[in-house]
């Protein structure tokens, strides 16, 4: 499954310097949804914008750009949404659906900067009473940069950090320091009372969970450091300089010592938050230390593990079982010419990094979660070399199952896309020159789509000593297009699941085939059936989320946020998780009244809270 060197250019989209204006032509009603809420104007009827004299291409490209358009507004309180079609069940449980991600993307000065590196941006749907009214509301995180870089006197911004992914056209470029810019827009947790944004390179910020007012920065790790379990011993040259490179990584650049992941996860089982913190100076040594908590449901720490593997690995989303923490590991390595660059301000700080694709395999680290000796006599620095070169972008859950004989098999589902296509400062088509975002990178060439993010599933089996037996990977249910963004039921976290969903591209529209998504997919693990719920005509979708109602697995509904472009409206829609792939499968749709929200659903990363 090694992919193969190729170019993205699926159809040839216009110059961004030569582009008109998208006028939006008037709007011409089409057909009305069955049974769907959503969030709408005045007018209940859902209709989309046809373009019939344009051509597609330069449609899809401004459609792309609509995506990631900066929102310069927040709300003043709540707002109530209105039922564009359908009905929020009477059985759909009480609580609020948080979204963070970022929001500002270009600022008044010039500079347009990557979207990973926006401003956070939380929205909140609180769904309560028992006519399930749901209410709207979104507010900026008030980071210090965001503080630094917005007057909320004159509403202007101004960007001052680069960011790690961005260039500043209008900003300072040679000397400028300031590339830690905690924009606190990854993901959003609520545990132990407390409601968090967080970022991959720094510490969470804490937001009031009624008002989104932020309260300020969290040090999660304070009073942690007495804790202290697994790693290993000793010290190396590595140790050395990891030593010489602190000060001046914090020092100068600003970054703390030790960078949480913004994935978190969540077991069901123990009612426990488990989180990872890397330390900084590994982002350009080859080793890794990852620094692994476990909090219990009143945010105090009941476990704190520490493992050092010598390899130069990165990490944004892992996993656990019953007995181990799982890290499917990205190999990099040190570019020295992107070095050059970043450190001259004329290219994003992470091109110092690239995807090393000097091996034709994927490791994967499975560390001892409660004992080193879970599996036998195991080393756990050893990875097990998944038999293709994947990057890994997202899990979707990982189990265990250990038969009479102490034999293990743990599988993994996930979303993964190949060495060659990812790329770290190009990705969305990100180009800080001409401001616009390239849809081509994206999108790829008829027969090249298994390069890009697509459902998989690894197995991996174990004797009782911890040999490795067999390690094979293959498509999640032979399902091959491309999807990301993998979501179950949370209480199946951990534990063996039937059930998994996530975006996907449906490849209707040959002028953007394979992203942005259009389509959810329902995957039945054991019978290998796929099912989908697909949008109108210009309509994109973000994360799904899956939100429990009963016993069975799939008793539930799925949340997700459906963006339509030619209006430039956001959408709350209700799925029944059970009916994914009938024709009423969709019950209720909502949509805000009279404001536009121009915001990236791209991105977003989830929470509900009952």
């Amino acid at each position: 499954m090694q992919a193969k060197p190729f170019h993205a250019v699926p159809v040839k989209f216009p110059s961004p310097t030569k582009l008109p204006l998208l006028q939006k032509p008037p709007a011409v009603p089409e057909k009305v949804l069955s049974r769907a809420i959503s969030i709408s104007t005045p007018d209940t009827r859902v209709s989309d914008v046809s373009t019939p004299n344009l051509d597609d291409s330069l449609v899809a490209f401004w459609d792309y750009q609509f995506l990631f358009m900066s929102q310069r507004s927040e709300t003043d309180g709540s707002i109530a949404l209105r039922v564009v079609d359908g009905a929020i069940p009477v059985d759909f449980p009480s609580g609020t659906y948080f979204l963070a991600g970022p929001g500002l993307f270009s600022d008044d000065h010039g500079s347009t900067v990557h979207p990973l590196d926006g401003h956070g941006y939380l929205r909140a749907f609180a769904i309560n009473g028992p006519g399930k009214e749901v209410k709207f509301s979104a507010r900026y995180v008030k980071t210090e940069a965001q503080l630094e870089e917005h007057d909320p006197m004159t509403r202007g911004w101004r960007f001052t950090y680069r960011g790690p992914f961005s260039v500043l056209k209008g900003g300072k470029k040679v000397g400028n320091r300031k590339v830690m810019k905690n924009v606190a827009n990854t993901s959003v947790l609520k545990w132990g009372g407390r409601l968090m944004c967080l970022w991959e390179g720094g510490d969470p910020y804490e937001i009031e969970s009624g008002t989104l007012d932020t309260i300020g920065r969290l040090d999660m790790m304070e009073g942690c450091d007495s804790l202290h379990e697994g790693g290993s011993p000793g010290g190396d040259a590595w140790d050395l300089a990891a030593a010489a490179l602190k000060p001046i990584l914090h020092g100068v650049f600003k970054m703390p010592e030790k960078r949480p992941l913004s994935h978190y996860k969540i077991d069901a089982k123990r009612n426990r938050l488990l989180m990872m913190w890397c330390n900084a100076e590994d982002m350009l040594l080859p080793r890794s230390n990852f620094t692994i908590y476990e909090f219990d449901s009143k945010m105090k720490v009941v476990q704190r593990k520490e493992f050092k593997i010598p390899d130069h690995l990165m990490i944004h989303d892992w996993a656990f079982t019953d007995s181990h923490y799982v890290l499917f590991s990205n190999r990099i390595k040190l570019d020295i010419l992107g070095s050059m660059g970043a450190l001259s301000g004329l290219s994003p700080m992470i091109s110092a990094l690239s995807a090393n694709p000097s091996k034709p395999t994927s490791p994967i680290y499975l560390l001892p979660r409660f004992s080193d000796d879970v599996t036998g006599n195991r080393d756990w620095r050893v990875p097990i070399e998944v038999p293709s070169q994947l990057w890994l972008i997202h899990v979707g859950n990982a189990y265990e199952e250990r038969d009479e004989r102490g034999n293990f098999n743990i599988q993994i589902h996930a979303s993964a896309c190949s060495y060659q296509w990812f790329n770290f400062h190009k990705m969305f088509g990100y180009d800080w020159q001409s401001r616009k975002l390239d849809p081509c990178v994206m999108n790829v060439q008829q027969g090249q789509e298994e390069s890009l993010p697509h459902l998989i599933q690894v197995s991996i089996n174990l004797d009782a000593n911890g040999t490795s037996n067999n390690c094979s990977v293959e498509p999640l249910n032979q399902w091959n297009k491309p999807s990301d963004f993998p979501s179950i039921n949370p209480s199946s976290s951990g534990t063996k699941n039937t059930y998994m969903y996530a975006a996907a591209a449906s490849g209707s529209r040959s002028t953007l085939p394979h992203f942005p998504f259009d389509t959810i997919v329902k995957v039945n693990v054991p019978n290998k059936s796929t099912h989908r719920w697909s949008t109108g005509t210009r309509r994109f979708i973000g994360e799904p989320i899956f939100v429990p109602k009963g016993i069975e697995e799939d008793d539930g509904y799925l949340l997700v946020v459906e963006y339509a472009v030619s209006i430039q409206r956001c959408y709350l829609v209700v799925l029944d998780a059970k009916r994914i792939g009938e024709i009423d499968a969709l019950v209720a749709r909502k949509n805000k009244i009279n404001i536009k929200l121009k915001v990236s659903i791209m991105v977003y990363e989830f929470s509900f809270i009952v």
